[in-house]
């Protein structure tokens, strides 16, 4: 979401609570809001509101963004009243299932992306299971960001950067000279692919990310290790990394021989 449409959207929640002055705005103001929201009485879409209840996802993130207003506030000294919402928790998520391609599949996935007559298609796909990027990451990689033989990711989800190893032939097969962009975007062709060619269906809103899961996947079922994933993933939380720590071969194998039964 750019930040034009979140401008609007934040103007459209603010009309949502008939205007409130900010300096009488409540956390039960924002609640019974949020409670309307979550009946489906209002929600945002293509600019407008709306009848439909939006995900729990989206209403943590708008009340993270309500916040974020009276904390960048406070921080400037302009306001120096209580923080309204400081104490307004989000709501607990389910934790989502993260879909990824099985090994099985990967060969037949990578010569059908191969026969597609976007080349950029095949190396953006590389790029992504041999380092973790979201696709737009790899997608929109600069000459800049490319070194022998390291990718350097910028302007990341986490606004720090990492750089990742890379493979001599994934270096000599993307490496194009100067600074520019390294790659035309054909996101399109791929979920196409990934759904009509290989059969496979994937939760809401995680195509772009696939690639991203079945590398931490892999990385793990391969016998990587944990932290080193943290880092090349960029998670600033080790909880988020931890999603994977299931698919490492010995994960709780300890049980097996520590649990009491054992012992008797």
């Amino acid at each position: 979401m750019n930040g034009d449409v979140i401008y609007q959207k934040f103007t459209l929640m603010v009309e949502a609570m008939n205007n409130p002055i900010a300096s009488l705005f409540t956390a039960k103001m924002y609640g019974e809001f949020r409670s309307l929201r979550m009946a489906g009485q209002i929600n945002f879409v293509d600019h407008r509101w709306q009848k439909g209840a939006p995900s729990i996802s989206t209403l943590n993130s708008e009340l993270a963004r309500f916040k974020a207003v009276f904390s960048k506030l406070k921080e400037l000294g302009e306001w120096d009243l209580p923080h309204p919402l400081e104490e307004l928790k989000p709501f607990r998520e389910s934790e989502r299932e993260m879909a990824f391609i099985p090994k099985e599949k990967l060969p037949e996935l990578i010569e059908l992306v191969a026969q597609h007559k976007r080349q950029d298609i095949l190396k953006i796909v590389k790029i992504c299971l041999a380092t973790g990027a979201r696709w737009n990451e790899a997608a929109q990689l600069r000459g800049s960001q490319l070194s022998k033989y390291k990718i350097t990711y910028t302007n990341t989800k986490t606004k720090k950067n990492r750089s990742v190893p890379i493979s001599n032939a994934l270096y000599d097969e993307i490496y194009k000279p100067g600074s520019g962009k390294l790659f035309e975007e054909y996101y399109t062709p791929f979920c196409y692919i990934l759904k009509e060619k290989l059969g496979i269906y994937l939760p809401k809103g995680q195509a772009s990310h696939v690639l991203r899961h079945t590398f931490a996947s892999h990385f793990m079922m391969n016998g990587g290790n944990i932290l080193v994933l943290r880092d090349v993933l960029g998670h600033a939380d080790i909880s988020m990394t931890m999603r994977y720590a299931h698919f490492a071969p010995d994960h709780l194998s300890e049980t097996i021989e520590k649990n009491p039964l054992a012992l008797l």
